[in-house]
């Protein structure tokens, strides 16, 4: 197992992955799944400031996770919006879990201070997921979106990825990271779990695995 930078050449293994998602369930609200094209293209986009991180398995795309702005005005810049998506037959098994944790270990290394994911409910696995890496529940938005015949609420959860209260630094784009800084985020032990986040607190270890 490996996890490390996604490349617009992995469009095709993600979206193999994201398809099914759009199509047949109300997690992503995105109604077509987009084209091979539109994904690479996305990942192009995200990639010269956020992480897009693919996890492998023997060189195959077994899950992805980015970070992307949370909102386009300046004083938002220190928080991100994150996703994170495995092959069916990956889930449940804690890789979703270390996948995770190193894409918010490579964002506290960047420099942001809060990660955000907004999770259409009810989804016990993703909501599961978020509490075991660290994330609260800090509001519901009730009938936001309509899909597959019914409305759906959306929960939002949110990390503190950085403690502080004074002016921060600008975030560092994840092209400008140090090799070794990066690689320090995407490093798996022998346990398939990701390092410590900085700053994080104890959260349960290894509980991960409750769902992906």
């Amino acid at each position: 197992m490996e996890i490390r930078l996604a490349t617009p050449a992995d469009a095709i293994a993600i979206r193999a992955i994201y398809a099914p998602i759009v199509s047949s369930t109300p997690i992503s609200f995105e109604l077509e799944p987009p084209t091979v094209e539109e994904m690479a293209a996305l990942i192009t986009a995200v990639l010269p400031t956020h992480p897009w991180l693919v996890l492998t398995d023997s060189g195959a795309v077994a899950g992805y996770a980015y970070g992307r702005p949370y909102q386009a005005r300046p004083a938002y810049q220190w928080s991100v919006e994150t996703s994170v998506y495995m092959e069916a037959g990956r889930r449940g098994a804690g890789l979703g879990g270390a996948l995770y944790r190193s894409l918010l270990g490579v964002l506290a290394r960047q420099g942001y201070r809060q990660a955000l994911a907004g999770i259409a409910l009810p989804n016990p696995a993703s909501v599961g997921l978020h509490q075991a890496c660290g994330f609260r529940l800090t509001g519901v938005q009730e009938r936001l979106g309509w899909k597959l015949g019914a409305w759906h609420d959306v929960g939002w959860f949110q990390r503190e990825l950085a403690p502080g209260s004074g002016a921060p630094a600008a975030p560092i784009a994840v092209n400008r990271l140090a090799p070794g800084t990066l690689a320090a985020a995407l490093r798996l032990d022998a346990n398939r779990r990701a390092p410590q986040v900085p700053g994080e607190r104890s959260f349960g270890g290894g509980a991960a695995a409750l769902g992906d």
